[in-house]
Order: C-alpha cells, then structure tokens, then sequence
C-alpha cells in the first residue's frame, strides 16, 4: 500500500531583504535597491527587482553590481528588521500548520496535508497564507504547490514575483519533461555540462536515458536523477529540532579562485553568527564548539575543515578569521576553481559540559 500524498507548500518571500528596505522607506520605491555595504570586500545581500534587470544578483561582488547599475541605491543590511518580519511570517505559517521546515528568514516549506485551519485544499492555504501576510507585513510572497518538496520549491518560483502556482500530482510528468535538467536539485552548471554531453538537455531527455544507464554512469547520484526526473521525493516537512549545525553557505554565480572567498566568508560567517545568536536566545544552555569551512570544486568535489579550539567560538570575528584560516588546510592547486562556499558552527553541548580539548582538524571529502 503507497503512502498517501502530500500537500507541500514553498513559500518564498520576494527580494525580501530589499522589499523591507522599501516598505520603510517610501523614497526606495520603484528605484534599484542594491542591500550591501559598499567596497571592495563586500557582496550582495539582496537586489530589488528593479536592480535586478540589470543584471545585479545577491551574492554577486558590490563593486560589480554598481558597475552593472551605476544608479543602484545602496542600503546597508539591517538583519535585526528583517528578523522581526521574519518572525511575523513565521506566525502566520504557524497558524496553519506545525510542520515548518525554515530554510532562511525569507523562505520555508509547510506541509498542509492536514490544517489547522480546516480549509479545503493546499491552494486555498496557499492563498490564505499569502494574503496574510501582504495584509501584515506590506509584503508579497510568491508560493508552490507541489506533492512534494523539490517540486513545490520550482513551483513558488514559476510566477515570481507576488506570484501561486500549483502543480497537481496527475501534472508531475509533463511538467517536468520540457524543463531544462539544470531546474532539477543538484545538477549546477558543471552536471549540466556533462549531461549536455550525453545529448541531454531537458527532463524528458534525462527519463528517457534510464535509471540504469544513469546510474553506471554517475553511481547512486545518477539513481536519485531519474527518480528526479519523474518528480519522486520522498523527503519529509522536518520541523525545527534540537540544533546540530548552524550554517550558511552560497553557490556563485561564477566560479571563484581561493583567493577570491574571503569576502564570501566573512559575509557567510555574519549570517551563521546571526543565526546563531537567535538559537543561543532560545536555548541558552546549548552553545557550539566546532568551526567549519565548506568548499565545492567546480568539478564537485566536497571539501570540509573543521576545528574545535580549547575555548568555544566567542565572536563574529574569530568565527571568521578561523574560517579563513582553514582554507590553508585545503591541499589543491592555487587555480583550483570553487563553485560554493559554507561557513558553519557544530558540535553543540550544553554549555557546562567540559569540552575535550580538540585543537586537531577534521577533513572530509566526498563527490557529489
């Protein structure tokens, strides 16, 4: 007997960080908002969609977005307001479901099979959700309807921005066979180069290949492709547990050399502090021991360093200035391209317990 079928939403709020910036400051409105510090060492926050026509993108250098747009406004991120709105989101989520699944402050997913509600269908949750939070906040988000989570994410992106879209199970399929392989989980620029090379550019073309023939080729990678390719994912809602790791991390726009990641650390280094400052205020006694520093080659190899000081991490600043060291621990080639960077905080103990003194680091290595 199958299981029965979920009703998953994604819901994503639009240009959040700079939508806020222009809420509270009626002057921003309809203008090129670019949230970031200016200077050589800073990246993109956010970009209004206005700033976005020309080509400005998040995590993109900020001294590239002014070129791109000469005229952009540019806003310092002011995280504490963001947080704040983030929370209100949060609550309306809350009042339809306790299956939240946050993946940043301005997008999660919910699963509605069962409501609080008591409305009829995972659409009408959907736009109930999104006029609540229009009408609370002054804000739009845009939603995906989906029998699962991977699809339900594509879907929230369809009708960008302040836009619904649902995909119904019977529509999976066909949906999914026009769409470029690079819309699937997973498969970055360098996959989609290598599928192109096998005469595969769309889903359709990657079903037809089959689950065998993928697999010899790219190992159990090349299994969860073809389940992909027919939208199976049976990956649940998982509610907020117990922390484990904290982390940010960004995939570029284009690939960087190491030398290039350093404002990339310090600004994902900010955000897991931020985020980690929010877990230390709601359980205090649980604090983080252990730095990690992510890396993805641009041939897709995962890198992980990690160090456990004597003392735990105590500041924004040593968060950052370890993850930078780590770097040095990672033995390629200086013209080693990397397609991804992440900055995390693990090892979470209560904060009496005496830690082991560890000051050795922990590599791991994997292919994705």
């Amino acid at each position: 007997m199958s299981a029965p079928l979920r009703k998953i939403l994604h819901v994503d709020m639009d240009a959040f960080y700079a939508s806020v910036e222009q809420r509270d400051d009626p002057s921003l409105r309809g203008r090129p908002v670019v949230v970031a510090w200016r200077g050589a060492r800073s990246v993109v926050c956010a970009a209004s969609y206005e700033a976005r026509t020309f080509g400005v993108r998040s995590a993109m250098p900020a001294i590239r977005a002014e070129r791109l747009c000469p005229q952009a406004v540019f806003v310092p991120p002011d995280f504490a307001r963001y947080k704040a709105v983030s929370r209100q989101v949060r609550d309306i989520f809350a009042r339809h479901t306790d299956l939240i699944e946050p993946l940043s402050l301005d997008e999660a997913y919910l699963d509605v099979s069962q409501t609080k509600t008591g409305l009829p269908t995972a659409t009408a949750t959907a736009q109930a959700i999104r006029e609540a939070i229009r009408e609370e906040t002054q804000l739009t988000a845009s939603a995906g309807v989906a029998p699962n989570k991977f699809l339900a994410k594509i879907a929230s992106d369809w009708r960008k921005p302040d836009g619904l879209f649902v995909i119904r199970p019977h529509q999976v399929e066909a949906f999914l066979a026009p769409l470029p392989v690079g819309r699937l989980p997973g498969v970055g620029k360098v996959m989609e180069a290598k599928l192109q090379e096998l005469g595969i550019a769309t889903v359709a073309h990657l079903r037809e290949l089959g689950a065998a023939e993928l697999e010899l080729r790219f190992g159990r990678w090349g299994r969860r492709l073809h389940e992909l390719s027919l939208g199976i994912d049976d990956h649940p809602v998982e509610p907020e547990r117990p922390t484990l790791q904290i982390s940010s991390e960004d995939t570029f726009e284009h690939d960087l050399r190491m030398d290039e990641l350093e404002p990339h650390i310090h600004r994902l280094a900010a955000k897991t502090w931020d985020s980690y400052g929010r877990e230390l205020a709601r359980d205090p006694q649980r604090v983080a021991r252990t730095i990690v520093l992510k890396l993805k080659t641009a041939d897709f190899r995962i890198l992980t360093r990690s160090l456990t000081p004597t003392e735990r991490p105590a500041s924004l600043e040593q968060l950052a200035r370890i993850a930078c060291d780590l770097r040095t621990r990672v033995p390629l080639p200086a013209d080693t391209r990397y397609r991804l960077v992440g900055v995390g905080l693990s090892g979470f103990t209560d904060r009496d317990e005496i830690p082991i003194a560890q000051s050795d680091l922990f590599e791991r290595e994997s292919t994705e």
